[in-house]
């Protein structure tokens, strides 16, 4: 299920341009445009989920995806080896900024306390 006026949505539609990383059946994986690191990527799952409150166990299967998603993007930007970091905001307080469920990849640098 899709919201009409989420960015992500329409990222994961192709309403929107966006250079696809990589893409499976439930995850879509963009460089953020904002990039805090040199490698700074988004995996956006593709079924709309506000945050991470609205998680339940029966999504669990589709986290699986994204983390397994986050290994094989960190393996192609090459930042597995040294390490990277994965991140979820969760509401405004924390820099959620597109209300959409989504996890941030950063490396390609030594990452501080909070990146």
């Amino acid at each position: 299920m899709s919201a009409p006026d989420c960015l992500f949505c329409k990222l994961v539609a192709g309403d929107v341009a966006s250079e696809r990383l990589m893409e499976n059946e439930q995850v879509l994986v963009i460089r953020d445009i904002q990039p805090r690191a040199p490698v700074h990527l988004l995996l956006i799952p593709k079924e709309h989920i506000a945050d991470a409150r609205e998680l339940t166990v029966e999504h669990g299967p589709l986290l699986g995806r994204l983390f397994v998603a986050a290994g094989q993007a960190a393996h192609l930007e090459r930042v597995d080896g040294d390490g990277y970091r994965l991140a979820f905001n969760v509401g405004e307080a924390a820099g959620m900024t597109v209300p959409h469920l989504h996890l941030h990849l950063l490396g390609g640098r030594r990452l501080g306390p909070e990146g």
